[in-house]
């Protein structure tokens, strides 16, 4: 059940990217124990996806004696990760020097926004913060717009759950080889940071304009960008290769001898007015039928719920019901060791006379 498999994992509840964090690596097989506040204790949602396949206790770290079953715990595990803001685990008793005393091959993972250290280090932020100290969010929006949060994808998801996912994985492979740990310390800004090093690299070589919709890839290009339908839905375009954009203006009747210009820019405001009007003759289903077995790079601009029922989606299973609760599934997929979602998340507390019983720990201490 997934490459991960055998692995065991600690994971310190928090919000939103740790939880991600935990999830991925869950959803890859590994045997993720969550830890909640004792007083959210008896919880139950079923579609808090972040913590499907995950074992759940509920403790309070205040408590030296819970600590110290904690730690027990941690000396009989692969990994450890947390959530909070540089500092809390030292005085908690719970930091990466106690921890590693006790296993030396631990992998210990450090979730935050701004690192371990710096100026900003102790400051509290969100997703918005730290993308807006990476370049990320200026880059984002239309020429005549305030710069658009691009949901807290970039900084929680991208650049924090799943840079921390990586980081474990790449530290374990390393414990697993030399027999020794580490910390992993993963903040949102440089994985953020990190997200946008193709831009940087552009930026660079004099490819790349640092202010909104003045490129390729930001929208202001005709033939890469979304556009209206009569229908007011949505199709995306993204004909950037010169065989891609001949087939998209082939389809579209577009004859004008302007667009084999293609990567002419003072040429692109105008091409995309009058291609948005040529968009807007038909509805969206109609462009899709147009388009279906195009390689013009023409795709339908779909809600959640269009999504879940899209015959590509449900031809390959990306979503998967649990419970009655139709979700992403696992991803990425593997030839041998097939990833599965165990169950939904569980009330918070549930696992703790399993969990106490496999690793000899004191069921009173929590």
């Amino acid at each position: 059940m997934g490459p991960l498999q055998g692995i065991k994992i600690v994971e310190f509840s928090g919000i939103g990217p740790g939880p991600y964090c935990g999830m991925l690596l869950a959803d890859l097989g590994a045997d993720v124990i969550r830890i909640s506040r004792k007083e959210t204790e008896g919880i139950e949602n079923k579609f808090d996806i972040h913590n499907r396949s995950k074992r759940t206790i509920t403790a309070d770290l205040k408590n030296k004696e819970s600590v110290k079953e904690l730690l027990k715990l941690i000396e009989q595990i692969d990994v450890v990760f947390e959530g909070f803001r540089p500092g809390v685990m030292e005085k908690l008793g719970l930091g990466p020097e106690e921890c590693l005393k006790v296993n030396p091959k631990l992998v210990y993972g450090r979730m935050t926004g701004w690192g371990q250290e710096g100026p900003m280090s102790k400051l509290a932020g969100h997703d918005i913060n730290y993308i807006s100290l990476s370049g990320a969010l200026n880059s984002i929006g239309r020429k005549d717009s305030n710069p658009i949060p691009p949901l807290n994808l970039i900084g929680d998801y991208g650049g924090g759950g799943m840079h921390l996912a990586f980081g474990i994985v790449s530290g374990l492979i390393h414990a697993l080889k030399t027999g020794e740990g580490q910390v992993v310390d993963s903040a949102m800004v440089d994985g953020s940071l990190s997200l946008m090093s193709f831009f940087y690299s552009l930026k660079e070589m004099g490819h790349w304009e640092d202010s909104r919709e003045s490129n390729l890839l930001d929208g202001f290009a005709h033939f890469y960008d979304t556009y209206e339908c009569s229908d007011n839905k949505y199709i995306a375009i993204g004909s950037i290769e010169p065989q891609f954009y001949s087939e998209l203006l082939e389809k579209l009747e577009i004859d004008d001898e302007k667009f084999k210009d293609q990567y002419n820019k003072d040429l692109w405001p105008e091409l995309k007015e009058k291609m948005a009007a040529k968009i807007k003759l038909k509805s969206r289903s109609e462009w899709v039928d147009l388009f279906s077995e195009s390689d013009a790079c023409v795709s339908p601009v779909l809600t959640m719920e269009e999504a879940q029922e899209h015959p590509h989606n449900i031809e390959r299973e990306a979503f998967t019901t649990i419970d009655g609760f139709n979700q992403p599934n696992a991803s990425p997929r593997y030839s041998k060791t097939k990833p599965e979602i165990k169950h939904n998340a569980r009330k918070m507390g549930a696992d703790l006379e399993d969990i106490c019983n496999e690793f000899n720990l004191s069921n009173e201490s929590f």
